[in-house]
C-alpha cells in the first residue's frame, strides 16, 4: 500500500493548485510536498500532475487517485470528529451535483446554505452526467426520475419538479393556442433529441404529440428552453422557471403525471459526516410544499 502521507500530500496539491498551497495547508517544507510527489509518482509508474508556472494539474490518473484521496480524507474527518466530541462541525470542501435545469433553485439554496456555514467551500457540478458519489466525485447528489438504486447509496425523497407547457407570446401571435390535444398536430413543439428520455413530460409529448411536429430538437435543457422563449414552439419549462417569463403563455393546465420526482442521494460512508448532514436537513427544510 502506499504512504498516505503522499497520497494526502497529492490530494492538497490538487486542492490548492501549488506547493506553496499545499505545503501551507500541511504545515510542512515545500521541499517535503515535491518528495512526496515524486516518491508517489515513481511509486505508481505514471505521473499524476502536469507541472507548469502557475503550479500543477492533475493527469486523468491523479484525478482518479485523487477522488478516492477527497473521500477518505472526509472520512478521517469525520473519525477526528467524533473522537474529539466535535461531530457537530461543519467545515470544508462540499461538493453538489445537480442537472443544470436545477441550478436556478439549487444555487440560490446553497448560497442561503454557506451563509449559516461560512466554513464551508461549496463546489456546485451541474451537467448531464451522474457524478459517481462511491468514487468521490460528490458528497450529495440531487437526481430526478425514478428512485436510484445504487446498493452503496442512500436515497431520500427531496420534492417533486413541477413542469409546464408553454409558448411565447410571439408564437401565439402567431399560431394561436391550441384548442386542445387534438389540435397538437397543427402545432410546433420543442421536446428531446432523444427519444428514449425517462423524464415524465417527455414521455407524455411523445404520446400525445406527433414526432414530425416536434420541430426544434436538443438534449440540453437550457437550449431547449431558450427555444421555447425565442418562439420555435410550444415546450416543457419548470413551473418556477416560467413564472420569472412574462413573455411566456400558458399552454395547457398543468397535469401531476408531468412532475419529476427529485431524490437528494449521498454515498454510504459519508451519508453521517457532519457537512453532508447539515447540508441535507437543510435542502429539507427549505424545500416548501414538496415542489421544487
Amino acid at each position: 500500500m502506499q504512504n498516505w502521507d503522499e497520497v494526502r500530500t497529492a490530494f492538497q496539491v490538487a486542492r490548492m493548485g501549488t506547493v506553496s498551497g499545499a505545503a501551507e495547508v500541511l504545515g510542512v517544507h515545500h521541499a517535503t510536498v515535491i518528495r512526496h510527489i515524486d516518491a508517489l509518482e515513481k511509486g505508481l509508474g505514471v505521473k499524476l500532475f502536469q507541472r507548469h508556472a502557475r503550479g500543477y494539474t492533475p493527469t486523468e490518473a491523479g484525478t482518479d487517485l485523487l477522488r478516492v484521496a477527497q473521500a477518505t480524507e472526509d472520512q478521517f474527518g469525520q473519525l477526528l470528529s467524533r473522537i474529539k466530541g466535535q461531530g457537530a462541525e461543519v467545515s470544508g470542501d462540499l461538493v453538489v451535483t445537480s442537472l443544470e435545469a436545477l441550478a436556478p433553485r439549487i444555487a440560490p439554496l446553497l448560497v442561503a446554505f454557506q451563509e449559516e456555514h461560512s466554513n464551508v467551500v461549496v463546489r456546485y457540478l451541474t451537467g448531464n452526467r451522474l457524478l459517481r458519489l462511491e468514487y468521490g466525485e460528490a458528497h450529495v447528489a440531487i437526481r430526478a426520475g425514478a428512485a436510484p438504486d445504487q446498493p452503496d447509496n442512500v436515497a431520500q425523497p427531496l420534492a417533486d419538479q413541477a413542469m409546464g407547457l408553454y409558448a411565447a407570446r410571439s408564437y401565439v401571435d402567431k399560431h394561436d393556442l391550441p384548442k386542445g390535444p387534438e389540435d397538437y398536430a397543427n402545432h410546433r413543439f420543442v421536446g428531446p433529441e432523444d427519444v428514449e428520455i425517462r423524464a415524465p413530460c417527455y414521455r407524455w409529448m411523445a404520446q400525445a404529440v406527433p414526432r414530425e411536429n416536434v420541430v426544434f430538437r436538443s438534449d440540453d435543457p437550457h437550449a431547449m428552453g431558450i427555444a421555447v422563449r425565442s418562439g420555435a414552439g410550444i415546450g416543457f419549462l419548470t413551473v418556477q422557471q416560467a413564472a420569472a417569463m412574462p413573455d411566456l403563455v400558458q399552454v395547457a393546465q398543468t397535469l401531476p403525471e408531468w412532475a419529476s420526482p427529485l431524490w437528494l442521494v449521498t454515498h454510504v460512508d459519508l451519508h453521517r459526516t457532519s457537512k453532508v448532514q447539515a447540508l441535507v436537513q437543510f435542502f429539507k427544510a427549505h424545500i416548501k410544499d414538496g415542489y421544487l
